[in-house]
């Protein structure tokens, strides 16, 4: 789901697996029971079953909710299997989670301010 999103968005991912069974209201149930979140705020959710293959994104854009659904023909989502329920995560780590990286990335190469070299 390589989509541009807005600037001021929130991305929160769902750790662990979900049912992907599961529509638009079944997971707006989860963001709003499970999470104690609003589905209707400027966040995107993203949400991952247990073959970790495929991935839901729930967004509302003020006069509906937005369904995405991706399927990967090989390979597999870097989906976090930690206990939180669910975690803000920012749009470079939703990039590594695209890309097949893990959002845990260990080192990260910082950028250099623009130093004058004598």
């Amino acid at each position: 789901m390589k989509v541009k999103f807005p600037d001021d968005i929130r991305i929160y991912i769902a750790c662990g697996k979900t049912d992907m069974r599961k529509s638009i209201d079944g997971l707006a149930t989860i963001v709003t029971n499970n999470f104690n979140l609003n589905p209707f705020d400027n966040v995107l959710f993203l949400f991952c079953g247990g073959k970790r293959d495929r991935m839901k994104a729930l967004l509302w854009e003020r006069d509906g909710f937005l369904l995405l659904y991706k399927r990967l023909e090989n390979g597999v989502f870097q989906w976090p299997k930690t206990t939180e329920d669910v975690r803000e995560i920012t749009e470079k780590q939703y990039r590594w989670l695209i890309e097949g990286l893990t959002i845990d990335q260990k080192k990260i190469i910082q950028e250099v301010s623009n130093k004058k070299i004598v």
